[in-house]
């Protein structure tokens, strides 16, 4: 069976479930992989306590236990030096967070992902997070599914357009399938692609892929949400409160990309080999989290203890429990970019989770201390605060509205985390996590020829040769056919003395003429002309309408000359070769 050969959904329902199947193993590799490094590094090494999230068998009831404590930033860097060496030497371009890796090959490199980048990813990833390195789990499932999307895509000889497409619903399949989100999931796959625009293209096979991905990820981890059950009720009079929360997590959203790529740009100046930045940068982090903690890997647990009022939980040898509430955000964005942005490997999405949890918990806190019968818990407004964060700093609020919804069981909270996303994404501008978006499909280069504008529509008349052929009213039928003759034309302009163009007179109304007699009355009035601002393309428009090899050029009623097929024809030509010598 060709499957190129098959219609759009029969094609994309087949490479949907195999990209499902594809998703699904690929979280579970992954999520195997990281709880093994995790109790290599943080159990183990450390003999550190790590909160788990309810869906993920996490209790309520945590007690952090710190361990060796001061053997923290030891561990970072241990994984970020072991992961440096990993990605650099087989595959450096699955350093940083995998999804803006897979934009970037989704525009620029017709889905093309190199099949060696595939375990790099994974097994580098496991390691950086595992470790203790401030990271989210979902980059690395969805370059790992968006690269095997792509080499599905060689293997099955598709063309150029659906391996994009391949990679593309990887990449939401994988983060659907990890999140246990697949609706959302499915809308990132088309969302995630840009700024202000959506791959419509993606959501049917996306749809598919996801919900595979996740039933086989569910069936082995279970198919609780990640954060369990929000069961709390929807109240009215919460939403201008939701709104100042949308207000504070679109400047936190401008913050986080600025942060990361700040510090990203600082270590690509550094003179030393790429492969002991994620070294440093490990190191960096741990000496963060001897600070706090709560910063270290994916934190999901740490969210939901956050967003049931379990501050008992939180631990700092330095920091009041309600500073280290309202800092956390800062200290993960920290945390974040420096793991990540050093050349470490792992998501920017989970840490935006928690960056927003946290942001939702101080906003909450504030408004329960002010209005205590109102705002009787902060839960809402960690779970709000997660949506409107990362809604903002990744340009993704329709998927983001879906997947915390997902994640929380807590459809009652949609009417208060529209209004927080719609002004955080408002509020943070044009600023991004994942800055191989583009604004909208028509500025990717997958779409190039769709949005070209032909050169035709640009090039103007006056770019042609004007030649000065015409008759005038009063003239012999007999000198209008030797015109003709002599330029091979079937038909001519026609003009009065004042050079005003009146029409124009054709050989099969003279043929049967007397020679001697005027043209005035075999004019055919009204004809189309152009003027020197037309294009090429108005311009061969009208030649065809007029069944002619020419069209009058006139400004203000009067002939300028004309322009012939061929003339149309030479200026496109010289158009064309100086943009190509350009």
């Amino acid at each position: 069976m060709n499957l190129s050969s098959l219609p759009y959904f029969e094609k994309w329902f087949i490479l949907g479930i195999i990209l499902g199947v594809v998703a699904g193993l690929a979280a579970t590799t992954f999520y195997l992989l990281l709880h093994l490094f995790e109790d290599i590094f943080l159990f183990h090494f450390i003999g550190m306590s790590y909160p788990r999230p309810l869906g993920e068998g996490g209790t309520l009831n945590f007690i952090f236990h710190p361990g060796t404590y001061l053997l923290i930033p030891i561990s970072t860097a241990i994984g970020g030096l072991i992961s440096g060496i990993i990605v650099y030497t087989f595959a450096p371009e699955a350093e940083g967070h995998g999804t803006d890796a897979a934009i970037k090959a989704y525009h620029y490199f017709q889905g093309k992902v190199r099949w060696v980048v595939i375990p790099v990813k994974i097994i580098a990833s496991a390691i950086t997070i595992g470790s203790g390195g401030s990271a989210g789990r979902e980059g690395p499932t969805a370059q790992f599914s968006a690269g095997v999307g792509s080499v599905i895509a060689d293997l099955l000889h598709l063309s150029p357009e659906d391996r994009r497409r391949a990679l593309a619903v990887g990449i939401g399949a994988g983060i659907g399938t990890i999140f246990k989100t697949p609706i959302g999931g499915a809308i990132l796959a088309a969302e995630i692609l840009y700024r202000r625009d959506l791959e419509p293209e993606v959501i049917y096979p996306a749809l598919v892929a996801s919900a595979i991905g996740y039933t086989i990820f569910g069936s082995i981890f279970g198919f609780t949400p990640v954060f369990g059950y929000y069961t709390g009720t929807f109240d009215p009079l919460r939403l201008p409160m939701y709104a100042v929360l949308g207000l504070v997590s679109g400047l936190m959203a401008i913050l986080y990309p600025k942060t990361f790529y700040g510090v990203n740009s600082l270590f690509k100046k550094l003179r030393i080999p790429n492969h002991v930045k994620p070294a440093i940068g490990g190191l960096i982090t741990g000496f963060i989290a001897l600070l706090a903690p709560e910063i270290l890997g994916t934190g999901y647990g740490w969210i939901n203890l956050v967003e049931y009022e379990k501050f008992f939980t939180l631990y700092s040898p330095l920091i009041p429990t309600i500073i280290l509430l309202v800092i956390l955000p800062f200290l993960k964005i920290l945390g974040t970019s420096f793991s990540i942005g050093s050349g470490g490997s792992g998501g920017v999405f989970a840490p935006g989770l928690f960056i927003g949890a946290y942001i939702g918990a101080s906003v909450g806190l504030l408004f329960h201390y002010l209005f205590p019968n109102i705002v009787p818990a902060i839960a809402p407004f960690v779970i709000i605060g997660m949506m409107s964060f990362f809604a903002g700093a990744g340009k993704v609020p329709l998927s983001v509205l879906i997947m915390v919804t997902e994640m929380t069981s807590s459809l009652q909270l949609l009417p208060g985390a529209m209004i927080a996303v719609a002004i955080s994404y408002l509020v943070s501008g044009n600023n991004t996590i994942y800055i191989s978006q583009l604004p909208t499909r028509r500025d990717s280069p997958a779409h190039k020829a769709e949005y070209e504008t032909p050169l035709m529509e640009t090039v103007r008349v006056e770019k042609c040769e004007l030649r000065d052929i015409k008759v005038y009213a009063d003239d012999k039928v007999g000198k209008a056919i030797q015109i003709m003759l002599e330029n091979n034309f079937m038909s001519l302009p026609v003009v009065n003395y004042d050079n005003r163009f009146l029409g124009v007179v054709y050989l099969r109304d003279l043929e049967r003429a007397n020679p001697e007699d005027s043209l005035g009355k075999y004019i055919t009035r009204g004809s189309p002309s152009v003027s020197l601002t037309s294009t090429l393309e108005h311009a061969l428009e009208v030649v065809a309408t007029n069944k002619a090899r020419w069209v009058a050029v006139v400004d203000k009623g009067k002939l300028l000359g004309i322009v012939t097929y061929d003339g149309i024809i030479d200026a496109y030509k010289r158009e064309l070769n100086a943009i190509k010598n350009s």
